[in-house]
């Protein structure tokens, strides 16, 4: 039966999650989200594997005492202070989390044939006897009938090798190859060539062309040699007086520094104008999808 306390205590809670699915919602500058939550969605309960996916994972590295800005933008490494000896007696709670072994979950238990590690064997197979193919493939690997096993480290010289003596012809194959050493040429006075030149070269004329290759390249016309490290100032750049404009350039340009620039509160937040604009016939162009 609808009573009226049964519809005003109905009222009452409906008030009361809207009020909560209002405050829960997330607000990003002035923008409004471009798909509207359902009702549904907003008072849904997650089940119980999304809340396990949900919970954050555990910081092991609260206790190094490290400060918050060292991992922000733009910051530069620094050197991280070693822990104390006495630390190191105990392995830390990470290494004790990484240490425990996988479990098996409890599903994978009940399904399982067996509770025992061991694989039981039936009595059929205890009891089966192998077929000839078997007994054929369960023969180990024979070698090959020219197989020699490996040799000693130090080889044993027969007394007859020891005793031998080298014929003549291996004498004069054993005595090393004669080279003429050309690059170099025997020493005598002070006054002559490295190399010997004839009669002939040295009498020789040079015809016009062999001259005309024998000359210097000459520079280009046009060639400027290099400016000294040391430039001469000139008197009017040095009594010249800068234009305001160059004033302007010459200011250095100032950015905000990285705290304010990297939590920026107005990061989300659209201009009016912007809302308003419309775009242009170029860009609606552009905005449309390639058709394959």
């Amino acid at each position: 039966m609808v009573t009226p306390a049964s519809i005003f205590h109905t009222c009452a809670l409906f008030l009361k999650f809207h009020t909560l699915a209002v405050l829960a919602r997330l607000v990003w500058g002035n923008q409004e989200m471009i798909w509207t939550l359902s009702w549904d969605a907003l008072t849904a309960r997650p089940s119980p594997r999304t809340v396990a996916l949900a919970k954050p994972k555990k910081d092991f590295g609260k206790h190094q005492r490290r400060p918050l800005f060292l991992y922000s933008c733009g910051r530069e490494s620094t050197i991280w202070e070693r822990p104390l000896l006495v630390d190191f007696n105990f392995p830390s709670d990470r290494l004790l989390k990484l240490s425990e072994p996988k479990k098996c979950s409890a599903a994978y238990l009940r399904q399982r044939p067996r509770q025992s590690p061991e694989w039981p064997v039936s009595p059929a197979a205890r009891s089966y006897k192998a077929s000839p193919r078997i007994m054929e493939l369960a023969k180990p690997k024979v070698l090959h009938p020219e197989f020699l096993l490996a040799r000693e480290v130090p080889t044993r010289v027969t007394n007859a090798a020891a005793l031998a003596r080298a014929s003549s012809r291996l004498q004069r194959l054993a005595e090393p190859r004669v080279r003429e050493v050309t690059c170099c040429y025997e020493s005598s006075f002070l006054e002559s060539v490295i190399r010997p030149v004839s009669k002939l070269a040295q009498e020789a004329i040079a015809s016009p062309r062999t001259l005309e290759l024998a000359r210097a390249k000459s520079l280009h016309p046009d060639y400027v040699p290099l400016r000294d490290a040391e430039w001469p100032v000139t008197k009017t750049a040095k009594h010249a007086v800068a234009t305001p404009r160059l004033m302007e350039l010459a200011r250095p340009r100032k950015r905000p520094p990285m705290d304010s620039a990297q939590f920026d509160p107005d990061a989300f937040t659209v201009k009016e104008t912007a809302k308003k604009a419309t775009c242009s016939a170029r860009i609606q162009d552009l905005a449309r999808p390639i058709k394959r």
